[in-house]
């Protein structure tokens, strides 16, 4: 087996690295209401750091890249990142989770930084439920990102929505017919109990099995293929579409046995699992001086600790995280 399988014989290639726990929205299935005490600087992985890391787990066959936050394009200097991490030689693949706010000011040094995927997280198209949703009045700017960032080429452009019962499930056939409209993927991710509000989520919760069946009603619906098998999405294509849409089932239809996935918190935590608050420290070692090869041997018992599978049997009705989604990198 190569260094990067773990315990059940999952190869794990994927590297998700969040750096910053900062937003610029407040939403209300990541960001907890009231006070956020957002970490200090010092405990925020500096950008060497952060390229040290990915170059060590590139040597240990992590071939895949994912800038997230909090809000990635929040932190100064994001640019240099990227040009940093998409000079990593065996690196096949550099994405981006944002927001979309600050996107179409950034979209065009993103691309040429090596940034060619991007995932922009919109959960209604009417502007007064975005800001219920958000926090903020910002509905416009994230639609001009989009349109900027496939303007300048990205591809694909896939847009993240998750379905909330009574909130925004009115509206998962006109969001999916963005893909009439633009060539995205429209992916509709159920509900997670990440929010640290103490509401109990699974009132708001919808199956990707409801959620199909509001999409069958759109138009006909064909399966359709995805380069990424790995993937955590069940892809759908409408007869004359232009996109995709495409369903992340986490509870209930989970894809542990499948699972390629590595994050990194903004404060030097390995996660192998995101329903997990289990975490290997790789900062601390990474400040006292620990060689290339011992930050090796932490990233490789990292990837042997990953669990088979979450423990999501039965939906939470509190958060099952002492960290929110904002704090994790999604």
């Amino acid at each position: 087996m190569g260094k990067n399988v773990d315990s059940f014989h999952r190869k794990i290639d994927y590297l998700r690295i969040s750096i910053t726990d900062w937003c610029n929205l407040r939403c209300i299935y990541c960001r907890p209401r009231g006070k956020w005490k957002k970490l200090p600087h010092s405990e925020v992985l500096t950008y060497e750091e952060i390229i040290r890391i990915s170059r060590i787990a590139s040597g240990l066959g992590i071939t895949k890249i994912r800038v997230t936050g909090g809000e990635p394009l929040l932190r100064r200097n994001i640019i240099y990142l990227c040009e940093n991490l998409s000079r990593i030689e065996t690196l096949e693949s550099l994405t981006m989770t944002t927001n979309g706010v600050l996107l179409k000011h950034f979209a065009s040094d993103l691309y040429e930084a090596g940034v060619h995927r991007l995932n922009i997280s919109l959960d209604t198209l009417q502007p007064g439920k975005y800001r219920h949703i958000t926090g903020k009045n910002m509905f416009q700017k994230v639609i001009d990102g989009i349109e900027e960032a496939l303007l300048v080429g990205f591809y694909p452009v896939k847009i993240n929505v998750v379905a909330m019962r009574g909130i925004n499930d009115d509206e998962i056939g006109d969001l999916a017919g963005l893909t009439f409209r633009y060539p995205v993927h429209v992916r509709f991710i159920e509900l997670m109990p990440f929010s640290g509000e103490k509401a109990d989520p699974s009132s708001r919760f919808i199956s990707s099995d409801e959620i199909l069946g509001i999409l069958k009603k759109v138009a006909e619906l064909r399966p359709a293929s995805s380069t990424n098998a790995n993937g955590p999405a069940t892809h759908f294509r409408f007869k004359g579409a232009l996109g995709k849409v495409g369903l992340i089932s986490p509870l209930s239809h989970h894809f542990c046995p499948a699972c390629n996935r590595l994050r990194l918190t903004a404060d030097g935590k390995l996660r192998a699992c995101l329903f997990s608050d289990s975490e290997t420290d790789i900062k601390t070692p990474l400040r006292s001086g620990a060689s290339d090869k011992e930050l090796e041997e932490i990233l490789l018992q990292a990837i042997l600790n990953k669990p088979e599978r979450h423990s999501l049997d039965d939906y939470c009705r509190e958060s099952l995280s002492h960290r929110p989604m904002v704090a994790i990198g999604g």
